[in-house]
C-alpha cells in the first residue's frame, strides 16, 4: 500500500514538471491564474498542497523538495480572501514564486476537517486557529523547516517563524514570501526587509509601490 509520503512524492514530481514547463513568467506577462470556486464557496489555487492535513508529514515532505511550509486561513465570504486570490495569486510572478519554494495548506478558521498538528495532536480546523491565535483571514502562518522537538505549549512560538495577519497589497505580499524562503527572520524582522527593498526601488529609479 502506498504511503502517504509516497503519495506527496508522487503528486510533488507531477507538479513539478508544470512549474518547469511555465517558468520564468515576468509580472507584465498576459499569463494569469485564475482562482476556483470549490463547492463549500471557498476560492483556491490549483497549485495548493492537496493535505491529508498532517502538518509534520507537511513539512517534512516540503523540506525534501527544498521548500518551506505555510498553512493560508481563510473563511468563506471573507472580501479580503477573494482580494488575495483575485489581485496577488493572478500575478505571475507571485504565484510562480510561492509554487517553486512554497507547499501551501489551505485551512478554514471555522472549518470541522480533523488536522494533525506537529506534535500529533488531531482537532478541528477551528480549534487548531484558535490554538494558533489566528483571528483574521486570511492569515498565512510560515513554519520552521523541521519540527523537531517540538511538544505543544510553548512551542508554537517558535514553529512558526513568520506570519501574514490579513491582506497585504502584491509588492509587500511577495516580499514576504521572499523574507521566509532567504531565512532574513533570522537576522532582521520584515519591516526592515520590506523598506530595504522600498529604498532599493528608489534608488533604481523605480515607481515605489503604495
Amino acid at each position: 500500500m502506498i504511503t502517504r509520503r509516497q503519495f506527496n512524492r508522487l503528486a510533488a514530481g507531477v507538479g513539478a514538471g508544470l512549474v518547469a514547463a511555465g517558468a520564468g513568467t515576468a509580472w507584465a506577462s498576459p499569463k494569469r491564474y485564475q482562482p476556483i470556486r470549490k463547492g463549500d464557496g471557498h476560492y483556491t489555487q490549483p497549485w495548493f498542497l492537496d493535505s491529508f492535513l498532517e502538518f509534520k508529514d507537511d513539512l517534512d515532505a516540503a523540506r525534501e523538495k527544498s521548500k518551506r511550509f505555510a498553512v493560508i486561513w481563510e473563511l468563506e465570504g471573507c472580501p479580503y480572501c477573494r482580494e488575495m486570490h483575485f489581485v496577488n495569486f493572478v500575478i505571475p510572478e507571485i504565484s510562480d514564486y510561492i509554487k517553486v519554494n512554497f507547499d501551501i495548506v489551505q485551512l478554514d478558521i471555522k472549518g470541522a476537517r480533523e488536522v494533525t498538528d506537529f506534535d500529533g495532536k488531531v482537532m478541528p480546523e477551528k480549534k487548531l486557529a484558535k490554538l494558533y491565535g489566528v483571528h483574521y483571514t486570511p492569515t498565512i502562518q510560515f513554519f520552521a523547516e523541521t519540527a523537531d522537538g517540538f511538544d505543544g505549549g510553548a512551542g508554537r512560538r517558535h514553529i512558526e517563524v513568520a506570519r501574514i495577519p490579513g491582506y497585504l497589497r502584491p509588492f509587500h505580499y511577495l516580499a514576504m514570501f521572499q523574507y521566509v524562503r532567504k531565512k532574513v527572520y533570522e537576522t532582521t524582522d520584515y519591516r526592515s526587509y520590506l523598506q530595504g527593498k522600498l529604498n532599493a526601488q528608489i534608488k533604481a529609479g523605480k515607481e515605489v509601490p503604495s
